[in-house]
């Protein structure tokens, strides 16, 4: 089997740590090249993770001929701009959420791919986790009944001024960095776009990035009775993740939604009703993987095989809208809708 070869646009920390190892074990990629604009930095990182060439600039390594895919993990403000850069070098493109800084930008991108004919999509790895299509799929079959609400809930605590996620100048935020999640696995479980938004964030004074913050997602149903998506995040307080889907019938509850662990199974607590103690839950084990793996496999098919990536560019554009709209009713103070 063909793998497809990949360049890494950047040593930044998520792919040095998270993505360039579980890519090296997946079984349709090839990390052939990385490239910072630190050259030491790029051979360092290159000889440590056994990847074959090292760029000095991030414009050599969309003019290395060997690399046909790019891997964007670039701080938020330069998503689109290097995406473009790489699409116009006629690379494919995998994108670090979030892929653009609001809709309008993002919409760029669908010009992008269309002009130069690649495979352009945002790394949310959740969209390709298999306990996340198994969530669909128990709410798809009616396990818990008619889906009513959704609770979710995502934060983590740091304060360093210097790390990119607390600048707010080049993209950074709670919003953009871990809001987007229960964002965009409530639109995938539902199937569905929200017709109105309401939001709050509190921003730190001192860096000016939204911190802490909550919204509620009003989707309709074709049946006349709309499903609620509410959820909490936060940068600056203990760390924890959880998201619920609650049915007419049964609820699921995801026990590690977004860092998915990649040392043992991922659990679903799917609860029947029968007892508010919990008495009627059962444990849904999804087999050990690692998620960003899964993700660089599922995108590396798509170039190669041509099928539909798994999160196409016009529903990355349509999770942005949501986030604009957050920020548009936190500013106003009233529903948004869409």
């Amino acid at each position: 089997m063909r793998k497809l070869k990949w360049g890494i646009l950047s040593t930044a920390d998520i792919g040095v740590r998270k993505v360039i190892p579980p890519m090296q074990q997946a079984t349709a990629c090839d990390i052939v090249a990385i490239a910072s604009r630190d050259a030491k930095r790029a051979e360092e990182v290159a000889g440590r993770l056994g990847i074959p060439r090292h760029h000095g600039d991030y414009d050599a390594l969309l003019a290395d001929p060997e690399v046909e895919a790019i891997y964007n993990p670039l701080p938020n403000h330069l998503h689109v701009p290097w995406t473009e850069k790489a699409a116009a070098a006629g690379k494919h493109v995998l994108c670090e959420k979030p892929i653009a800084l609001d809709a309008e930008e993002a919409r760029r991108l669908i010009d992008a791919r269309d002009r130069h004919g690649v495979v352009i999509q945002e790394a949310f790895m959740v969209r390709t986790h298999p306990q996340w299509l198994k969530v669909r799929g128990l709410v798809e079959s009616g396990a818990i009944g008619e889906l009513r609400a959704i609770q979710g809930f995502f934060s983590y605590d740091n304060t360093n001024p210097d790390d990119i996620r607390n600048q707010a100048d080049i993209g950074g935020g709670g919003l953009y960095d871990i809001g987007c999640y229960p964002i965009t696995t409530s639109r995938f479980v539902t199937g569905r776009e929200p017709e109105s938004v309401v939001a709050t964030l509190d921003r730190d004074p001192e860096m000016r990035i939204d911190r802490l913050g909550s919204a509620i997602l009003q989707f309709g149903r074709a049946d006349g009775y709309p499903v609620q998506a509410t959820f909490t995040y936060s940068t600056q307080i203990v760390p924890y993740q959880r998201m619920q889907f609650f049915g007419t019938t049964g609820r699921i509850e995801v026990e590690i939604p977004f860092n998915a662990p990649n040392d043992r199974p991922c659990r679903l607590f799917v609860d029947d009703g029968s007892s508010v103690t919990g008495d009627g839950t059962r444990i849904v084990e999804i087999e050990q993987c690692d998620q960003y793996g899964v993700a660089g496999d599922a995108f590396s098919r798509a170039v190669l095989d041509g099928t539909p990536p798994p999160v196409p560019l016009e529903n990355s554009v349509a999770n942005m809208r949501v986030i604009d709209a957050c920020f548009r009713s936190a500013d106003s103070g009233r529903w948004v809708s869409l």
